[in-house]
């Protein structure tokens, strides 16, 4: 009984050691205003990636949800640069539910750190969400 609780132990290190980065480095960010949640997930940041996705989620209880996303997120590198997106594949405007995949070019050489900044219509400002790379 010992040795497999020493060797389920030392898998699960070994597991964690090999992924690129730990779920709070690149963990959902949620912002809630104005009766509006907006939760964002990167899914792949990788230096070789295609592209970087972030998946966003958008819910509300009172109105329309007919944000353009395309036009209005920006990716932000820490290094004062700005990076529009590239594609929204999800949900079209409308409705109270949203979801869907932001898809950016991969900023090389890739930053410590990225901010993805949502403004929405009719909010003073942009909706805020950071992460450290690893």
């Amino acid at each position: 009984m010992r040795y497999t609780r020493k060797l389920a132990a030392t898998l699960l290190l070994a597991a964690a050691i090999a992924l690129p980065a730990t779920a709070a480095e690149l963990a959902t960010r949620k912002s809630s205003e104005r009766g509006v949640t907006v939760a964002v997930t990167p899914q792949n940041l990788a230096p070789g990636a295609p592209a970087w996705e972030f998946k966003v989620v958008l819910d509300t209880h009172s109105a329309d949800l007919n944000d353009d996303l395309v036009k209005s997120a920006v990716l932000l590198d820490g290094a004062g640069g700005k990076h529009a997106p590239i594609a929204w594949e999800g949900a079209g405007p409308g409705g109270h539910h949203r979801e869907g995949v932001l898809r950016f070019k991969p900023i090389a050489p890739p930053p410590a750190a990225v901010e993805l900044r949502i403004q929405r219509p009719g909010e003073a400002k942009p909706r805020s969400f950071s992460w450290q790379l690893p």
